[in-house]
């Protein structure tokens, strides 16, 4: 059996873990990402100081040695490689794309210096090349972060954190030197999700292990709706 997988993150190597291990009969896969890189959000969507997260591309590294794998990046589905060629060659096709965009808020962002959506502002800092090249706003001295997330919690480290602690991370070179120079050691957050404070403890503790934060949490001002 021949399988063609679109997209080379967690979902897609998951799959092509479990269609190689299947014993009742041989299964060739060909993975394609229109990335010249594999992993997906493991490389371009996690923290850059969230190392141990990242070590699962190691079990990855483990399905792309099999002899029946194959890894085919810098293709773009549509213009690249059409699905109708793909079903000629294939017999199925495994769709792993993901979300491409984010969710709009519908804010009104005039009034303020800036405002970045959280694919841009953590695809730059990792380096993705849809965002390598974007404007960042690490030299804002106060910035509010909409969510109450691992990935809020994680722009706030990144963005506060001192060059030793920078240092220690796999944060692009680019991001590395904007933030490590930056003003920004004020961070007003008002932060909107569907949990409840309580349960965002264990993620918002990271905090409290840097060097040069204070983190002060109003009781008061948290609303549950």
């Amino acid at each position: 059996m021949r399988v063609a997988i679109i997209g080379s993150g967690l979902p897609g190597f998951y799959a092509a873990e479990a269609l190689l291990r299947r014993t009742d009969t041989v299964v060739h896969v060909d993975m394609f990402d229109r990335l010249p890189t594999p992993y997906g959000l493991v490389r371009g969507g996690v923290a850059p100081d969230h190392q141990s997260i990242k070590a699962v591309t190691r079990v990855y590294e483990k399905t792309a040695a099999r002899p029946t794998f194959r890894f085919l990046g810098n293709v773009c589905l549509g213009s690249d490689v059409t699905v109708e060629e793909l079903r000629r060659h294939y017999h199925q096709i495994v769709y792993a794309v993901g979300n491409e965009d984010d969710r709009r808020l519908g804010i009104r962002v005039k009034a303020l210096r800036a405002a970045r959506r959280r694919r841009c502002l953590i695809g730059w800092y990792n380096g993705h090349p849809d965002y390598a090249m974007r404007r960042s706003t690490c030299r804002c001295r106060v910035f509010a972060v909409v969510g109450n997330g691992n990935v809020a919690i994680g722009h706030g480290r990144i963005t506060a954190g001192t060059p030793p602690e920078l240092e220690k991370t796999d944060v692009a070179a680019h991001a590395w030197k904007l933030c490590a120079t930056a003003s920004t050691r004020s961070f007003h957050t008002r932060s909107a999700g569907r949990s409840k404070p309580r349960s965002r403890r264990p993620s918002s503790r990271s905090f409290g292990e840097m060097e040069d934060v204070d983190t002060v949490v109003a009781p008061e001002n948290w609303r549950v709706v």
